[in-house]
């Protein structure tokens, strides 16, 4: 177990010890930039009596500061990383076991599915920034506030994008990739990366900002339709 874990997902894996015995087989936690970071547990089997006891302890969970664990059997993961090629692709990437084997060693993500997810979630960014501004009817606060919340899916969208040529970039870099791969504009890029890395204190103007933002998702959905 590594010296690392949060005290958190310690108190969730003591208590699927007490649920699962010998049959919890692995359990990691992922997404190091989350807070409180989200875990696995990987199990030989599942039934309605044990999520009825792991039910019993989610109260303890939220007071301990934790996620509620994502449990599955090793199987159930790996057929189902064409359905969730980009939830479960960060979960391969970043994970750090704290018991058992590495559950997920010899495990990747297809890139044509991680391709097709990136295409399905641009799309649905871009209906989602059309929708909402027209639903703000000019209220600068809530144009602001559709900014400031879709900026982080922007942001990991064209980190998947980096991801899918083969680099794995955040900051200026990925800004810069952006510009020179995908041919959008890397102040917006920048503008856009630096909201949803401070929302609170970004700087940036993200009413000025929209139109901008707004022909990039445009863009980027053309050149992910094509990729």
């Amino acid at each position: 177990m590594s010296s690392g874990a949060s005290s958190p997902a310690q108190v969730v894996l003591s208590d699927l010890q007490a649920i699962f015995g010998a049959r919890l087989e692995a359990f990691v936690v992922y997404a190091p930039n989350h807070t409180p970071r989200p875990s696995v547990a990987i199990v030989q089997s599942l039934e309605l009596p044990d999520l009825t006891a792991c039910a019993g302890w989610a109260a303890r969970w939220r007071r301990a500061g934790a996620a509620t664990p994502v449990i599955l059997t090793r199987r159930e993961f790996a057929r189902s990383l064409d359905a969730f090629p980009v939830e479960f692709g960060e979960i391969i990437d970043t994970h750090e076991t704290l018991l058992g084997a590495d559950p997920f060693a010899g495990l990747s993500v297809a890139m044509a599915d991680l391709r097709r997810a990136c295409e399905s979630q641009t799309r649905s960014l871009l209906l989602h920034l059309r929708e909402d501004y027209m639903e703000a009817a000019g209220d600068g606060r809530a144009v602001a506030a559709l900014v400031t919340d879709s900026a982080p899916e922007f942001r990991a969208l064209v980190g998947l994008l980096a991801r899918l040529d083969g680099h794995r970039f955040s900051g200026r870099d990925l800004a810069a990739w952006a510009g020179e791969r995908l041919g959008l504009d890397p102040r917006t890029v920048s503008d856009v990366l630096h909201v949803a890395n401070a929302p609170e204190g970004s700087g940036v103007d993200t009413v000025r900002l929209f139109p901008d933002y707004l022909a990039a998702v445009e863009h980027l959905a053309r050149r992910v339709d094509e990729w």
